[in-house]
């Protein structure tokens, strides 16, 4: 293989992570809303409306839980995507030196 085609490899696959790491943060806000959604359900209706006070309290639960994994999910891509460019330029210094 060449530089060139090595590069155009790499660059690919860059640009694929960014993506999906944009997808996680479209998901991340999604369930951040939903929790504060059901925070504002859980606030607004204690000790007035009892089912929707459980379910404000279960849509602010599934937003944290959601909203933390997520965000776990995202940290890992961001270190991923800083291993693959390192990846690169060790490879591409090597194949340079040769």
């Amino acid at each position: 293989m060449t530089i060139k085609e090595i590069t155009k490899g790499y660059q690919d696959e860059v640009s694929f992570q960014k993506k999906m790491l944009q997808n996680l943060q479209y998901w991340l806000q999604f369930f951040l809303t939903i929790g504060a959604i059901g925070f504002v359900l859980g606030y607004y209706f204690y000790q007035k409306t009892t089912w929707l006070f459980i379910i404000g309290t279960i849509m602010t639960g599934i937003g944290v839980i959601g909203a933390l994994i997520i965000a776990y999910g995202r940290h890992r891509g961001k270190q991923n995507v800083k291993l693959i460019i390192a990846d690169y330029q060790k490879k591409i210094a090597t194949l340079k030196n040769k």
